[in-house]
């Protein structure tokens, strides 16, 4: 999953079911899921601070993974300090690849592993020593 869980999300066939490739609509099921976010101060369902699809709580991470079957919610799609980030008691994870991003945040990377238990492990991605941007500024030589 990118971003997260929609409030149109019944079953997960309407997943597998969606038309690909296709453009994202500004809401909806597709949209939800490229861009809905955990909020931990929420329960239910709220808006979101980006100002498209929605945040969700603790109560709809459990609910939803009750309801199907499934124990855990992985995600990727916003930047967490150390490369990965458990919401919901440990039942959903933010996963973020990209360390030190945009050059703008200090942040770690992370990958996910999973073996033949089941068991998850993370190989974290230190950010680099910060560069120098180049100064292109002209100069009279």
């Amino acid at each position: 999953m990118h971003g997260g869980l929609s409030p149109d999300l019944h079953d997960l066939d309407q997943i597998r079911n969606m038309q690909r490739p296709t453009d994202v609509p500004e809401t909806g099921l597709l949209c939800d899921l490229l861009w809905s976010d955990p909020n931990k101060d929420a329960k239910g369902w709220g808006l979101n601070d980006r100002g498209v699809s929605y945040t969700f709580g603790a109560d709809v991470v459990t609910e939803f993974l009750e309801k199907h079957d499934l124990d855990l919610i992985c995600r990727a799609h916003q930047v967490v300090e150390d490369g990965y980030e458990f919401f919901a008691d440990r039942q959903l994870v933010t996963i973020f690849s990209a360390p030190n991003y945009c050059g703008e945040f200090d942040n770690a990377g992370a990958m996910m592993g999973v073996d033949e238990t089941l068991m998850c492990s993370f190989q974290i991605l230190k950010p680099g020593d910060k560069k120098p941007k180049p100064n292109f500024a002209r100069t009279n030589v």
